[in-house]
């Protein structure tokens, strides 16, 4: 398909117009063998999960510089045209990936390649060490390259054969920029002394478990959870852990397995039996075919016997009522550091970092890495004691050391 040359996008080893377009289990092998030997390559992928339970791969994006200070080349790899499995070499390589809020791509990656990336650079982690919380790459590649990117393909359907000229040049735009992106931002952490957190941030996202949710801990997307109490939360896990294990063994949304609405309803409400479960709202008889209701039921019987121990609460539902001012007071805190060091927030520690660290479990991400100095020592002072917290005349919160008991006596 003959493609419009895009301003920044160079030829690719195949001799067509724009973007290397991948179709081929040859073309597939030269372009592994191209990138196995680059230091980094940028990388994004078009998936759809609407209805399904697995991401559905339907274009893998890839960007890379051939020879150091060279144009970008681009490729767009078609996984519905071939097998994408040996891309894995790419991937288990010294190259390091670059990605923008890389998450869902790291799960589409492991499920296509059986593979993570050897290391990782999200710009989207990496901005938030410079104050940009959660931005999106449009945003950033404006902030810091002065690109507008083009927003008309976003929500195309990238399933459907052939894609348009418009398509492959909005895929290509995701990922022709990244690398530039990744010097400025790179650059930014240096001269702030923080390029050594990003990373250590970007291998610890790395580390982090990808693919499914682990059933027993599905009702904690449930909206207002934390409503449920008692054999409510039992009954909850184990009708939400039905429900996982067949949307997955179905590669079906959980929802259309069983909406929200009725899990609720099940779990405020039991039902006795399969007659009054045909009752409870938000059910109808599609959701109960095949023998569901049975099952539902059978997991209904199961949370009623739970014991307690046994149910799985989120990590900030498990702070004591003597904790949780001091909870309070430290994530009050926790906002105005990110506020000062210009970090995203969320970056900075999550309510959850805070129980955790609060709570001495050794584990907590507080006592760790970069974290450790810039929020866990001084939250460990106020937490002994040895500091209070103060407002300075403008609204500004500040930690200030306390005089010892007796001092100046």
């Amino acid at each position: 398909m003959a493609v419009p040359v895009p301003p920044w996008a160079a030829q690719g080893p195949a001799e067509s117009e724009g973007p290397w377009l991948v179709t081929t289990a040859k073309d597939l092998a030269a372009l592994v063998e191209e990138l196995v030997s680059v230091p980094r390559y940028a990388l994004d992928t078009e998936f759809h999960r609407e209805r399904t339970y697995w991401p559905r791969l339907a274009l893998v994006q890839v960007a890379w510089e051939p020879t150091p200070g060279a144009a970008v080349a681009i490729a767009l790899v078609d996984p519905l045209a071939v097998d994408l499995e040996p891309f894995a070499k790419v991937l288990a390589g010294p190259g390091v990936m670059v990605a923008h809020a890389a998450s869902q791509d790291l799960e589409v990656l492991a499920r296509a390649c059986q593979l993570l990336p050897s290391s990782l650079f999200d710009t989207q982690v990496a901005a938030g060490f410079l104050g940009y919380g959660s931005a999106s790459l449009a945003s950033l590649v404006d902030r810091f390259l002065h690109v507008r990117l083009a927003k008309g393909d976003r929500l195309s359907d990238w399933n459907h054969r052939p894609l348009t000229a418009s398509q492959l040049s909005y895929a290509a735009s995701d990922v022709a920029h990244l690398l530039a992106l990744t010097d400025m931002i790179s650059g930014q952490l240096s001269a702030r002394g923080r390029l050594v957190w990003a990373e250590e941030e970007c291998a610890a996202l790395l580390a982090r478990p990808v693919g499914a949710t682990d059933p027993d801990e599905a009702w904690w997307k449930l909206r207002d959870n934390r409503q449920l109490q008692g054999t409510a939360r039992a009954v909850a896990q184990e009708v939400a852990a039905w429900r996982e294990r067949k949307a997955r063994q179905h590669d079906l949304q959980p929802r259309m397995v069983l909406p929200d609405l009725a899990l609720l309803s099940i779990a405020h409400g039991p039902p006795p039996n399969a007659d009054k479960l045909h009752e409870t709202r938000g059910i109808d008889a599609r959701y109960l075919r095949g023998g569901a209701d049975q099952e539902i039921m059978a997991a209904v019987a199961r949370g009623r016997v739970l014991p307690v121990d046994l149910v799985r609460v989120a990590q900030v539902d498990q702070v004591s009522k003597e904790l949780r001012p001091a909870v309070a007071l430290a994530s009050a805190w926790v906002a105005q550091l990110a506020r000062d060091e210009e970090v995203d927030a969320a970056l900075l520690a999550t309510r959850s970092d805070v129980v955790e660290f609060l709570s001495f479990k050794p584990e907590a991400r507080l006592g760790q890495g970069w974290r450790a100095g810039l929020v866990g020592a001084p939250l460990r002072k106020l937490a002994s004691g040895a500091a209070s917290l103060a407002l300075d005349g403008h609204g500004r919160l500040l930690m200030e050391d306390r005089p010892r008991h007796g001092a100046g006596a």
